[in-house]
């Protein structure tokens, strides 16, 4: 069994439906329900938007590839109602990355494994700090708690109710 990581985001539709429903669809595809970070409001990265994000941190334990996973969480997102586009950053209904896969490193055209811009991304570490403070990120060598505070990302991210 690998623990896995996943960052869930959504700023299209019913947010919080959206992130229940992709967990309930993972818990039933993935593998076990570990835990879930509380639900935090951020600012769109990349590109703006007048609906924020609802991001949250999930953990699975499951037996699964991480190509395996990766296509079974891409096909929940078009289930959820997700349109890829061609630019990068752009609102959606879902968005599920993965972030650690044990502390593997995986590089492919497909998939890179940690999430190559985690440390960047004060949305995805306010979540990460409040769930695995303490874990050392694979190829940075720095606990989690470390990456958030020497992040310079600024956008506003708070808990959500």
């Amino acid at each position: 069994m690998t623990r896995i990581y996943f960052l869930l985001g959504g700023n299209i539709g019913n947010r919080e439906e959206l992130l229940s429903e992709a967990v309930r669809k993972m818990t039933n595809q993935i593998g076990e329900f570990v835990h879930a970070s509380s639900l935090y409001e951020t600012e769109p990265w990349g590109f703006t938007h007048e609906q924020n994000f609802l991001n949250q941190v999930i953990a699975f334990d499951s037996n699964l590839s991480a190509l395996e996973i990766l296509n079974r969480t891409q096909a929940i997102e078009k289930e959820l109602g997700r349109v890829r586009k061609t630019t990068q950053y752009c609102e959606r209904t879902i968005d599920i990355d993965i972030l650690f896969y044990g502390d593997e490193l995986i590089e492919n055209d497909r998939l890179s494994v940690p999430h190559p811009r985690i440390h960047e991304r004060s949305f995805a570490l306010f979540p990460l700090e409040e769930l695995i403070p303490d874990f050392i990120h694979p190829v940075l060598k720095k606990s989690i708690k470390t990456l958030k505070k020497e992040c310079t990302d600024e956008l506003k991210v708070k808990k959500f109710n």
